[in-house]
């Protein structure tokens, strides 16, 4: 990284097709704070087919069975 230029730093950001948009002054003026909502702990009961398929996807499943829950319930109106 040392023997590259600024330039050429620039130049491989816009190249990236995965690179994030330059946080400029515009991007500041459109950007809203989001405040994640609290969680709460709980006990539920799920088919033990559902929860096997949840916790083979890996670490992070409890927050991926929450983002299917909230994508349904958003889309039933019942979240923001």
């Amino acid at each position: 990284m040392d023997a590259l230029t600024d330039e050429d730093i620039e130049r491989a950001i816009a190249e990236d097709p995965d690179s994030a948009p330059p946080l400029d002054a515009d991007w500041f003026r459109q950007a809203e704070l989001v405040i994640p909502v609290a969680k709460i702990a709980t006990s539920i009961r799920v088919d033990s087919d559902v929860m096997g398929w949840f916790k083979t996807q890996g670490r992070g499943w409890q927050t991926r069975m929450n983002a299917v829950l909230r994508a349904y319930a958003k889309a039933h109106g019942g979240v923001k």
